[in-house]
């Protein structure tokens, strides 16, 4: 199934398939696979949804591979027996130019006139059997959110299925002919030629000069000398095609009243300077408080239904470590990839809302020029917003992206974005180390302004990595950001849940499988190995401290050596020894082992490290941001010389660390599904991994500089 973008196709495909669909990549690239299955009369069929374009011109990834499937070019794809092209009744100028180039590949083809409840308000009459007739391809009128007209497009397309193609008139040419010769020469389909011609510089004539070989630019470039002159030949199939495409709208539609105004009274609301721009940012409000907060019962309800089903599983098991290893691995991994599906699904709701409505198309307009200026287009906008609550839900919201490389530099600096995952780690050190001074009689705090820097460095830290990208690795032509502004219309109820439903597998299946496994491994880092003189020692003291205390007493006490215990055990763990073993590369950070331990713990989520510094501190690994007792201990800790760890400096260096750090094994997970390869989120770790160290570095030097020199 093929179509333009904004014409219904996504609804046209659920509505088709239902739940029978899966999703997955094409083999070597990012671009998306939609497979659905359907009936027809006595047999089910697959259907394809291929990725939305204007034209099979191929100049961008999606462009390509519909191209390619429609050819029967990609491996382990089959050519299709059939095309089912939807066009936009309202529209059908535009559309038509997709139609004509599928009707030359010499396929069946089944044309879907969608959105024929617009045509009427709009004064337009259709004859939908006499462009069928100019056609040579059956023409069926639907309105697939309504489900309208879905039984004669199935019957169209199983008779379509028992017979040959048939040959679209009109469309003859010099180039065309030109084209044919030269395919019959070499054996190739006389579309690719022509679109190795038409797409001078670009993927289609790479990949059509690698199959004629040598000389063949040469005889590409006389051909177009010969037919367009001083011209291009993309304009002139473009008056070709347009041309062919209007005798035949003026011969099957008709005009009952008169053209309606360019612009709707809410286009005109919309793309007012002001007004658009208020009601833009009321919206962009609305969805960030949205991913941001109404999020929150919904995690708390996850994070508590996994807490009680860890305390199900270690109340029901004896000690030890299959026991940790299902509470702490299994059900704390599950627990830290589920906690994000609820904002992943207020996003995408928000996403597709926005997009079905036809608004998201007029916000990416808007937006354009401000983040141009920062080497994006204004379609990045929405991921980098999304990905202040998480950076999840904003690479994958980067597929809104048709650039690879504007979608590439937008998803590297999405993560630098301050997500709620921060938060706990700075309002901790912010608590413990930031005075609460205040300013303007009392409503500037200092805390707060430290907390809103580290909002600001990490906005800066996004602008400046796209601009450093899309002027080195890429770098590149700056696209044409040629939008369509579709007509408003409510988005369809089913088609919303259904592609909400395939989005949250994808996230769970995907990106869980990834981020529970790097949570399985640190959990064995921390819990091996844990050697017997330890254990009994522990023991010895507990049978100790029963003899001696009793009451309240014994079950603080006891409680206290379990904690000992915990810090005892990590320390002797494979994790406490990576911490020592890489302690002196973070020294000149200010920071120590446990730190070093508690920062490399935290890779799976950034929020475990207060519960690795709790454990590791002797506090307990149920502790938060505000726990008073984690507080105190971290403003204690000293150097073996006496030095203090948790210096202002130190802590400074520490926060600027972990807003630039990649610490997050969901980020790399989602990073990992939407490039379809490790190249970029490695790419990505050791960035920002690298530019946190030195940020970090730079901040506790000059911060331990200042504070001397005016101390």
């Amino acid at each position: 199934m093929l179509g333009n973008p904004n014409t219904g196709k996504s609804t046209l495909f659920n509505a088709l398939t239902g739940l029978r669909q899966k999703i997955g990549n094409y083999p070597g690239v990012t671009v998306e696979k939609h497979v659905g299955s359907m009936r027809l009369g006595d047999r089910v069929v697959e259907l394809v949804d291929l990725p939305g374009t204007y034209s099979l011109a191929a100049h961008s990834p999606d462009e390509l591979i519909a191209l390619e499937i429609l050819l029967g070019r990609v491996e382990g794809e089959p050519p299709p027996d059939a095309v089912l092209v939807l066009a936009d009744a309202s529209n059908l100028t535009r559309n038509l130019f997709l139609v004509s180039q599928v009707l030359e590949l010499g396929l069946p083809v089944v044309v879907a006139l969608n959105m024929m409840d617009r045509v009427g308000p709009l004064g337009l009459m259709i004859d939908s059997q006499a462009l069928a007739s100019r056609l040579g391809a059956p023409v069926v009128e639907v309105v697939a959110s309504a489900g309208s007209g879905l039984d004669a497009l199935r019957a169209a397309l199983d008779d379509a299925l028992q017979r040959p193609p048939r040959s679209a008139t009109g469309l003859l040419s010099e180039l065309k002919n030109r084209a044919a010769q030269l395919a019959l020469q070499h054996q190739l389909p006389a579309f690719e030629i022509e679109r190795g011609l038409i797409d001078e510089g670009g993927a289609a004539e790479t990949q059509l000069l690698a199959k004629l070989g040598a000389g063949a630019a040469d005889q590409l470039a006389a051909i177009r000398r010969q037919l367009a002159g001083d011209g291009s030949l993309a304009a002139l199939e473009a008056r070709e095609r347009y041309a062919w495409v209007g005798r035949i709208v003026g011969e099957t539609t008709r005009r009952t009243t008169p053209e309606a105004p360019a612009l709707s009274r809410f286009d005109r609301i919309v793309a007012h300077p002001l007004l658009g721009s208020l009601l833009f940012v009321a919206l962009m409000a609305l969805v960030f408080q949205a991913v941001f907060s109404w999020a929150t019962p919904m995690m708390d309800l996850i994070d508590g239904a996994t807490a009680v089903l860890g305390s199900w599983v270690a109340s029901t098991l004896p000690p030890g470590a299959i026991s940790s290893l299902l509470v702490d691995g299994v059900v704390a991994g599950v627990g830290s990839v589920v906690i994000f599906l609820p904002q992943i699904l207020i996003l995408f709701a928000f996403i597709i809302f926005l997009e079905d409505s036809g608004y998201m198309a007029r916000a990416a307009f808007m937006m354009d020029r401000l983040m141009r200026s920062c080497g994006l287009s204004g379609q990045s906008f929405i991921p980098m917003l999304s990905s202040f609550a998480c950076a999840v839900p904003g690479i994958m919201a980067t597929r809104v992206i048709p650039n690879r490389r504007d979608r590439l530099a937008t998803m590297l600096a999405a993560p630098f974005m301050t997500c709620s995952a921060r938060l706990p780690v700075y309002a901790l050190l912010i608590a413990a180390f930031v005075p609460d001074t205040r300013y303007l009689w009392g409503w500037l705090s200092l805390q707060g302004l430290v907390l809103l820097a580290l909002y600001l460095l990490g906005i800066i830290g996004g602008i400046v990595t796209a601009l450093i990208l899309k002027r080195t690795l890429l770098r590149g032509p700056t696209p044409t950001f040629l939008m369509e502004l579709p007509p408003f219309r409510w988005p369809n109820l089913r088609s919303v849940l259904l592609r909400l439903w395939e989005r949250s597998k994808i996230f769970l299946v995907r990106a869980g499988t990834v981020i529970f496994t790097v949570a399985v491994v640190v959990w064995a880092l921390a819990y091996f190995p844990r050697p017997a003189s330890v254990l009994e020692e522990f023991e010895t003291r507990r049978a100790e401290a029963t003899a001696e205390f009793s009451g309240e007493t014994l079950e603080q006490r006891l409680a206290e050596l379990d904690n000992l215990e915990a810090s005892t055990l990590i320390e002797q763990s494979a994790l406490g020894r990576t911490g020592k073993a890489i302690a002196p590369l973070f020294a000149p950070l200010g920071w120590d082992w446990k730190v070093s331990a508690a920062v490399v713990a935290s890779f799976p989520a950034r929020e475990v490290v207060l519960a690795v510094l709790g454990t590791i501190y002797s506090v307990g690994s149920d502790v938060d941001e505000e726990d008073p007792s984690l507080v105190a201990k971290i403003v204690e800790a000293q150097h073996a010389d006496g030095r203090p760890v948790f210096s202002t400096a130190m802590a400074l260096g520490l926060m600027v660390f972990f807003a630039f750090c990649l610490q997050c094994g969901a980020t790399v997970a989602a990073m990992r599904r939407e490039t379809n390869s490790w190249s970029w989120p490695v790419f990505a770790w050791v960035y920002m991994t690298s530019l946190a160290y030195l940020g970090a570095f730079a901040t506790y030097r000059l911060a331990d500089w200042f504070l001397s020199a005016t101390g």
